[in-house]
């Protein structure tokens, strides 16, 4: 088994705290870098979201 698949294993059932953890966390690094960086931490934000948070998971196109 996989990194990633025992990732999604340990957070399933608490998507909703990703997806909480990953905004706290993206704003977090917005705040030191003084919004530098924002078009790179929201991209990154999705993507984790994408793979771990309430839409993980789900089929059909990437958005």
């Amino acid at each position: 088994m996989g990194m990633m698949d025992k990732l999604k294993q340990m957070v399933k059932g608490h998507e909703d705290q990703v997806d909480k953890a990953v905004d706290k966390a993206g704003d977090a690094v917005d705040d030191r870098t003084r919004g530098k960086y924002g078009s790179q931490v929201d991209s990154a934000q999705e993507k984790i979201k994408d793979e771990f948070g309430e839409d993980g998971g789900r089929q059909g196109p990437p958005r």
